[in-house]
């Protein structure tokens, strides 16, 4: 090696001890100094051990450090980090870079706010650090990270320093544990989508359907059956266990579109106030190992596959039958007998549906055909769905009319006549005689709306 090399090599050493002796100084930097007058070591001599979630889980990790400053009588004072491109940063680097260049300093605690609710939202720490202590009394620095989107974050972190490993685990582990005793998601009715960022999944809350067994129009016996299957184990679980039988379930709903799968689906969701439920259509569908894992925390739980058969292909239709089959047997193989789960399907063609997912028992246990309205069922609603208004008709030729005709197809029927009525009556309150069920009806039944009476269920042509 020349003078050169030696002269190049020994300033080049000279940087990186200025450097680790500047980084290992931690002077002059009120951020460093919050965190290293805390612990009580200097910043190279502090771990750090993270633990992260997807974001929909950012309230929950909120209630979990809050539940633990309360628990350890710690007096909230949330600092920030102010200064640079914090997203794509981790917390040591950011706090590194603090020394180094000076890059970030102490700010203001970041917030932002997420939901808890269908109609409820809760202010959350999107970036921000605070100082306490483990349970063995020793001090530790708390921090939370939200997710970011934009940057391809959609996990939330938690990041704990201690003066060791064992200290920092301690601490992370007691968060998650109160976690589990706050968690906001249990008895939610909740339902999986996807964002805009990359397809990643979240989680949004929906409102609990209030209906009564009189809003709920099928033949005799067969609601009787889908509640003792569903509501009956709920509300005797313990006495089943210790009888030693299962808890875990699953329901198939089936029949032709517009029969009341999904009216009934609601129904029970009201019935089971106490219970988790999740739903998964359309492309959420692909997160059914996610909401049966979600199911087995949150129990009691019911998971909705709505139209299953978009997913159970026939594995006899060819070689590349939809994958998400397989991950849907997976998920409810995966529940344990004794998890209160319910698994509750529903599709309009059993036939696409395999054997194996629709007849063997630790899958789908009971499978209850939907069916189209009888006279009595279609007569029961017309009068269901004319609640709101008077009702002055001779029902009998409309009942006959309809025969083969679907829950979805008498709706729009109602609503058709109401709106006949309110036309000619503007002035008065909505009263649906002879005259104008008979124009809806036959309204629906021309040539012209073959397309709409298919998608309400019915036939296509008359």
């Amino acid at each position: 090696m020349g003078s050169t090399e030696r002269d190049l090599a020994a300033d080049l050493a000279r940087i990186v001890r200025a450097t680790a002796d500047e980084v290992a100084s931690d002077q002059g930097s009120e951020l460093i100094d919050r965190v290293t007058g805390h612990l009580g070591v200097r910043l190279l001599e502090a771990v750090v051990v993270t633990r992260s979630w997807p974001m929909w889980e950012h309230a929950n990790l909120q209630r979990g450090v809050d539940a633990y400053l309360a628990e350890h009588g710690t007096a909230v004072d949330w600092f920030g980090v102010a200064g640079g491109q914090r997203s794509p940063e981790d917390l040591i680097g950011m706090l590194v870079m603090a020394r180094m260049r000076g890059t970030f300093e102490l700010g203001s605690v970041d917030f932002t706010t997420t939901t808890v609710g269908p109609d409820a939202a809760t202010e959350v720490v999107q970036l921000g650090l605070v100082g306490t202590s483990a349970p063995s009394g020793a001090p530790v620095v708390v921090a939370i990270r939200g997710g970011n989107p934009q940057w391809g974050q959609m996990e939330c972190r938690l990041e704990v320093l201690a003066t060791s490993r064992g200290l920092a685990t301690e601490v992370r582990d007691r968060v998650e544990r109160l976690m589990a005793e706050h968690d906001l998601l249990r008895g939610q009715v909740l339902a999986f989508g996807t964002s805009e960022h990359r397809g990643n999944e979240l989680l949004t809350f929906l409102p609990r359907p209030k209906l009564t067994g009189e809003e709920v129009v099928l033949p005799d016996g067969v609601l009787d059956a889908i509640e003792r299957h569903t509501v009956g184990i709920a509300e005797h679980g313990e006495r089943l266990l210790a009888a030693g039988q299962h808890l875990k379930r699953g329901l198939l709903l089936h029949g032709p579109p517009g029969t009341g799968k999904t009216h009934t689906v609601r129904y029970l969701m009201g019935r089971l106030p106490g219970t988790t439920v999740i739903v998964l259509t359309g492309s959420a569908m692909r997160f059914v190992a996610k909401a049966a894992e979600l199911a087995r925390r949150l129990q009691p739980s019911v998971v909705v596959v709505e139209d299953v058969d978009l997913i159970a292909q026939d594995r006899s239709h060819g070689p590349d039958a939809h994958p998400l089959l397989f991950t849907l047997l997976d998920a409810m193989d995966g529940v344990g007998g004794d998890a209160d789960v319910t698994f509750l399907l529903t599709t309009n063609r059993t036939e696409a549906l395999e054997k194996a997912l629709a007849d063997r028992p630790g899958r789908v246990d009971l499978a209850v055909e939907i069916p189209l309205p009888d006279a009595v069922g279609r007569e029961a609603l017309l009068r269901l769905y004319a609640r709101g208004l008077t009702l002055t008709a001779d029902l009998a030729p409309i009942v006959e009319a309809t025969e083969g005709m679907t829950a979805s197809f008498v709706k729009e029927l109602l609503r058709r006549a109401s709106l006949l009525a309110l036309s000619a009556r503007p002035d008065e309150d909505v009263a649906v005689g002879d005259e104008e069920l008979a124009a809806a009806l036959r309204e629906m039944q021309e040539a012209r709306s073959a397309l709409t009476r298919s998608l309400l269920g019915g036939s296509a042509a008359q």
